[in-house]
C-alpha cells in the first residue's frame, strides 16, 4: 500500500523542481550581467520659480518654456491712511524670461521706476545631484544690464546715453537640504558708469543670502538680504530685506512680500534702496509668474 504522506512530499519535489531550476538559471544570468549603473538624480523645485523676492533663485526656466512675470510694488505702508498704507501709489516690471536650454535662460523687462529696461543672461554651470553623478551644489551665473529713460535733468548740456548704463554680475550658490529647506548665498557686484556725486562709488559689491522654507505643499516662506558696507553705499541707501509667501496654483505661482526696496531688478535694489524697516519705510508687493511651452524639445534618442 502507497503511503499517501511519501506520495505527497514526492508530487512537491517534482513541481517545484522545475522552478528551483529556472531561479538558477535567472541568478546566473543576473551574475554575468552585473547590476544596473546608478542613475543621477537633480534637485529640483529648490525654489516655486525663478525669484525670491527680488533676486534670482537656483532654478532656470525650462529649455522651451517662456515664464511672463508681473512684479507689483506699492508704496511704504508708513503713508497713513490718506494714501491707503501706500496702496495709492504704485510701481510694475513685466518681464519675460525664456529657455533656451535647460542651463541658459534669458530676459527682458521694463520697470515704470525710473522709466527702466532690464535684460539678463542666467547660465547654470552645475546642479546638485546625488547617484551616480554627485554634487553638493548647484552652482549660476547671473549677468543683468540695465538703461534709465528718465528724461535728462538738464538737456541744455552735453549728455552721453553711456551714462544711463548699469551693470550687475552675480554668483548664486547653494544647495536643496531637504525637501522643505534651501539655502543659497549671492556675491554680487555692480557698476554704475555715472555717479551723482564724486564720493559715491562706481563699483560696490555685496553679499546676498536667500532662503526657502516649505509650510505646505503649494505654500513656501521666502526671504533675503543684502549687505553691502555703509562706506561703500551712497548717502541715505540702505541694505535691501524682503520676506513673503509663495503660493502655487497649478500654471501660476503667487508671490505676496514685504520689502524695503523700491526697485525690482538688482542694480536698483541692492544700491538705491532708502526704506528703513524700523521706520516702517515697507513695501508691500506681489509678483505673477505665469509658464508657456513655446517649444518641445524633441526626445532624445534611445540606444537598444
Amino acid at each position: 500500500m502507497i503511503n499517501p504522506l511519501k506520495l505527497g512530499a514526492a508530487l512537491l519535489i517534482f513541481c517545484a523542481s522545475p522552478a528551483l531550476h529556472a531561479q538558477e538559471e535567472e541568478e546566473s544570468l543576473l551574475d554575468l550581467l552585473g547590476d544596473e549603473d546608478p542613475k543621477t538624480e537633480y534637485a529640483t523645485a529648490s525654489f516655486k520659480t525663478t525669484r525670491i523676492v527680488n533676486s534670482h533663485s537656483l532654478e532656470n526656466t525650462h529649455h522651451g518654456v517662456l515664464d511672463v512675470k508681473i512684479s507689483h510694488r506699492f508704496g511704504f505702508i508708513n503713508s497713513g491712511v490718506y494714501e491707503i498704507f501706500g496702496l495709492d501709489q504704485a510701481s510694475i516690471r513685466l518681464g519675460l524670461d525664456y529657455g533656451v536650454t535647460d542651463w541658459l535662460m534669458v530676459g527682458l523687462g521694463r520697470s515704470s521706476f525710473e522709466k527702466t529696461y532690464d535684460g539678463f543672461v542666467k547660465a547654470r554651470i552645475l546642479r546638485q545631484s546625488s547617484g551616480e553623478r554627485k554634487m553638493p551644489i548647484t552652482l549660476s551665473w547671473l549677468s543683468t544690464m540695465t538703461i534709465n529713460t528718465l528724461r535728462w535733468a538738464y538737456p541744455e548740456r552735453v549728455n552721453f546715453s553711456t551714462s544711463r548704463y548699469a551693470y550687475a554680475h552675480q554668483l548664486i550658490v547653494g544647495r536643496k537640504f531637504s525637501e522643505g529647506f534651501t539655502l543659497q548665498l549671492m556675491p554680487s557686484v555692480v557698476h554704475r558708469n555715472l555717479v551723482a556725486t564724486a564720493d559715491d562709488a562706481h563699483d560696490i559689491f555685496a553679499m546676498g543670502a536667500g532662503g526657502r522654507l516649505k509650510l505646505t505643499k503649494r505654500i513656501a516662506l521666502n526671504a533675503e538680504y543684502y549687505y553691502a558696507h555703509p562706506n561703500q553705499l551712497d548717502a541715505g541707501r540702505r541694505n535691501s530685506l524682503s520676506i513673503g509667501f509663495d503660493i502655487e496654483t497649478g500654471g501660476h505661482v503667487f508671490q505676496l512680500h514685504f520689502s524695503n526696496s523700491t526697485h525690482m531688478v538688482e542694480k536698483g535694489f541692492i544700491t538705491e534702496t532708502t526704506g528703513n524697516w524700523l521706520d516702517g519705510d515697507i513695501h508691500f508687493g506681489f509678483n505673477i509668474s505665469r509658464v508657456f511651452t513655446v517649444h518641445r524639445p524633441k526626445p532624445k534618442p534611445v540606444n537598444y
